[in-house]
């Protein structure tokens, strides 16, 4: 039986081209073929590889590419991982990252790691989790006028620097305050070490399911994050005379917002699987990926 795996990478990076080079050649030579997205393809200079009918070539945002793979394997930072989710999602395939950026809070391995990492998907030796998506809604006069998901987070912001939003928020189709602001973040527990954190939003542990609600820079009294029910709606309605918003779902699709569309926010129909290859308990994810000091730290006593 064929073993697939789809490659993306931020071929921006010379680094990344040089992983993804090594990382192909890795898989083939295990017997595993490799799937590229054309414009990666062309950029990697791997073309060695399709004319020894080890990999096949995708046009980009083709939602087959991920279909009867067993991983999608990631080389890049947090962004380009939300990327491979996009084309990953439909088909539930797990997403595996390795690290290329600077946090990688989605990654599984760093860059030194590849090896290692490949060895572990010749063997099959990972295990999959799921993560909480939200879907989106965007809605005018009553009508339906967009709609989308994230992985990370839904974000009412702002167009222009110049300009702030008038939104109201609501939760379980209650009004929760007007806030004058810089706009609204409204994540999933996976996303709460994102946007929301820069946000000022909590950390929330990624096996709690739960919706977080953070208002940007908001001018009022009551403007604390809120982490609500994964079974709750949230909602922002754009005042009349307020232009310029927009909706952006993970940073990478965005809707323009016009006057009085309300954006509704709710737990996602389908999750997003990732490949693990550790059992770290996410405390020590968090003190990796922000260097937190934890000198002096003797654990439990018996």
């Amino acid at each position: 039986m064929n073993r697939n795996v789809l490659l993306v990478t931020h071929t921006g990076r010379e680094e990344a081209r040089q992983v993804a080079k090594e990382a192909a050649h890795r898989l083939t030579e295990a017997g595993i073929k490799v799937r590229l997205m054309a414009e990666e393809q062309s950029e990697l200079g791997i073309d060695d590889l399709r004319d020894r009918h080890d990999a096949s070539v995708f046009a980009d945002g083709d939602p087959r590419a991920a279909e009867g793979c067993e991983l999608v394997v990631v080389l890049g930072g947090d962004g380009t991982i939300l990327r491979g989710a996009e084309l990953a999602r439909a088909s539930g395939t797990p997403i595996l990252g390795v690290n290329l950026g600077h946090v990688g809070f989605l990654a599984e391995s760093e860059r030194d790691d590849l090896g290692y990492t490949v060895d572990h998907i010749v063997r099959r030796s990972y295990a999959v989790e799921e993560r909480m998506t939200v879907d989106v809604v965007v809605r005018s006069n009553g009508h339906v006028v967009a709609d989308g998901w994230a992985l990370n987070e839904a974000t009412v912001e702002k167009a222009s620097r110049e300009r702030m939003l008038d939104l109201v928020a609501e939760i379980d189709g209650r009004a929760l305050s007007r806030w004058g602001c810089d706009g609204v973040v409204m994540a999933t527990p996976t996303g709460s070490t994102a946007y929301a954190f820069s946000a000022g939003g909590p950390v929330v542990w990624p096996d709690l399911e739960a919706l977080l609600m953070v208002p940007i820079s908001a001018h009022a009294l009551f403007a604390r994050p809120m982490v609500v029910s994964p079974s709750s709606e949230l909602a922002v309605t754009v005042q009349p005379r307020t232009p310029g918003a927009v909706l952006w779902c993970d940073g990478r699709r965005a809707v323009d917002l016009p006057t009085g569309a309300r954006v509704e926010v709710r737990r996602g129909e389908h999750p997003v699987r990732l490949a693990r290859l550790h059992e770290a308990p996410f405390t020590d994810r968090l003190v990796a990926k922000f260097a937190l000091p934890v000198e002096g730290w003797r654990g439990a006593r018996s």
